[in-house]
């Protein structure tokens, strides 16, 4: 279909809190699934939100192997994904974020979490997952909720990169 402008933080568009969608089936559902994942392997990046590329719906793509050898794809489509439980076990990973270009820092997260979520024939799943794809889940979905990776970080931290991505931001325009 297309690929999508990615909003860099601090647009304000990248807080808001996403709607839920009321028909996955929908043919525009649909063209939006296509347009995240274009956008998001174009990046190149493993996950991509609808709020940021300013879609306040709650639908999410993700495919953590295509970048592997062979060049495999493994699309995962989440509507209205909802995290279900999150294990008191946490883990630390280096984030990164295609809305904070080349801003990377190290997370703490829960290790752990089940999932619900609906697909694009609107069958609800549930799952659990642990490790890489927990804290790429917990990304992905903090961004419907209005939350970035760097949220997690101290203020000091957050207004440092805030500030870098301001300046970096007004040399584009």
């Amino acid at each position: 279909m297309a690929v999508r402008e990615i909003l860099i933080h601090p647009d304000p568009r990248l807080r808001v809190k996403a709607k839920p969608v009321a028909d996955p089936t929908a043919p525009e559902v649909r063209a939006l699934v296509q347009d995240l994942a274009d956008t998001m392997y174009d990046a190149p990046g493993v996950g991509l939100a609808a709020t940021q590329i300013g879609v306040a719906l709650r639908v999410a793509v993700t495919d953590l192997v295509w970048r592997n050898e062979e060049g495999v794809r493994d699309l995962h489509v989440w509507i209205n994904p909802e995290i279900l439980w999150r294990s008191e076990e946490t883990t630390r990973y280096e984030e990164g974020c295609l809305s904070l270009p080349e801003i990377y820092e190290e997370v703490e997260r829960p290790r752990r979490i089940r999932v619900r979520w609906q697909d694009l024939e609107g069958a609800v799943h549930e799952a659990e997952f642990e490790d890489f794809p927990a804290i790429a889940l917990q990304h992905e979905f903090d961004h419907l909720e209005g939350r970035l990776f760097i949220d997690y970080l101290s203020p000091l931290k957050r207004r440092l990169i805030t500030n870098k991505l301001k300046k970096r931001f007004k040399k584009r325009a």
